[in-house]
């Protein structure tokens, strides 16, 4: 899909959708707990749609309502578990199947497959479990009992919370032992507070150990809170418009909350920002730097494994209009100053990617090809930017 964005200025009140990183982990709570469950503020993007075909497949009957997801767990409808481009799906239910002794084909895009899995590869290794990987698929199998070993926390928090997330199925305590640095511990955070939503209890013994009660889990009515990670987008149209954004808990643990500061300080003058924690603001804080005063991002290394090279592909756009970018192994330096785009630009099948470019183009005016991976998280982007003001036309 093309969309076409005329210059123009955003006002108004959006609400920002629902966290799709709250609705993985609530999905999957919910259908491994020994009691039926409501979860309300579902929203239905291609990555939460993946978890919900995942846990119909492994473990619940999950029924959607509106924006309402009723759980009731069961033992599953079987067959391959199909994650479309979620790396969070495939990463949460790989140990999910492995405690619970499934042996089970995920199925997946291309770049899905070539997202890290080491953490899990090594796990089945040192435990002589079944790991084969082809280029869109994923055989695992055995049953994993406990956590022994030291985890690289240094890759992503997704294998962290994907062990976290299964290891009550053991109903025992577990320890899983992090190995330093431990990268985007707020979305650890995030995992800690949905299981004890669900009646599992959860802390840090130190600042690498983490001790998880046995279960079982709890069916509970929950609610999903805004997320703000997506809300960063809106807060940048802000930046150069007049928008509010509701639906968010400012003492969220999210740890893309401190978009609102990050973006602040590009508004101040040239900044230099430190993303380790959250890379998914890395996107839409070059965009706004390069309309501003300039940035340097530190801790960007994390953006080549998303669901593209972000840093590479934000860069490459950029440049067409007229910024100058360099990235480094860990660092990305953007130089202010923008034009409207001789070409159209390219979203690299990245959500992120296109909203970034979204809120440039409400500057300068152009388009986008490859506009349609907005659905992986936030399909509704578009529609909130007509409601904001934004003049947006689509070529299908």
């Amino acid at each position: 899909m093309k969309v076409y964005i005329e210059k123009s200025r955003a006002c108004g009140t959006v609400k920002a959708p629902p966290a799709k990183s709250y609705a993985h982990r609530m999905l999957i709570c919910s259908s491994l707990a020994e009691s039926p469950g409501t979860i309300r503020g579902v929203y239905e993007s291609e990555d939460v749609l993946a978890s919900i075909d995942c846990c119909r497949a492994l473990c619940a009957d999950v029924r959607l309502s509106g924006d309402t997801a009723y759980v009731t767990p069961s033992g599953g409808s079987g067959g391959d578990l199909y994650c479309r481009e979620s790396g969070s799906t495939l990463r949460f239910f790989i140990p999910v199947c492995l405690f619970l002794g499934e042996e089970r084909v995920f199925r997946g895009s291309e770049r899905l497959m070539e997202r890290p899995l080491g953490v899990y590869r090594d796990i089945c290794r040192e435990k002589g479990l079944i790991f084969e990987k082809n280029k869109d698929s994923l055989r695992v199998g055995g049953r994993l009992t406990d956590i022994d070993m030291l985890i690289d926390g240094s890759v992503s928090s997704q294998f962290v919370t994907g062990l976290m997330l299964a290891a009550p199925l053991s109903g025992r305590v577990q320890r899983i032992r992090l190995s330093l640095p431990v990268v985007s511990r707020p979305y650890i955070e995030i995992t800690r507070t949905v299981m004890e939503r669900y009646g599992v209890k959860t802390e840090w013994e130190d600042e690498c150990t983490i001790r998880i009660d046995g279960g079982p889990y709890r069916g509970t009515d929950a609610v999903v809170e805004g997320d703000w990670s997506n809300a960063a987008f809106l807060f940048a149209l802000g930046l150069f418009g007049d928008v509010t954004v509701t639906g968010l808990d400012p003492d969220s643990v999210q740890g893309d909350r401190v978009c609102v500061k990050q973006l602040a300080s590009l508004r101040e003058g040239y900044a230099g920002i430190d993303i380790t924690d959250c890379p998914d603001n890395g996107p839409v804080l070059m965009a706004a730097a390069a309309a501003l005063h300039g940035a340097r991002l530190k801790g960007t290394s994390r953006l080549r494994a998303k669901e593209s090279d972000r840093g590479e592909a934000m860069a490459a756009e950029l440049r067409k209009f007229g910024a100058e970018v360099t990235v480094f192994d860990d660092e990305i330096e953007i130089k202010s100053g923008i034009r409207r785009p001789d070409t159209a630009l390219y979203g690299h099948n990245d959500h992120r990617v296109v909203m970034a470019l979204s809120v440039l183009l409400t500057l300068t005016g152009g388009e986008i090809d490859g506009a349609e991976a907005v659905n992986k998280s936030y399909p509704g982007f578009f529609g909130d930017l007509e409601r904001l003001g934004i003049g947006v036309g689509y070529e299908i």
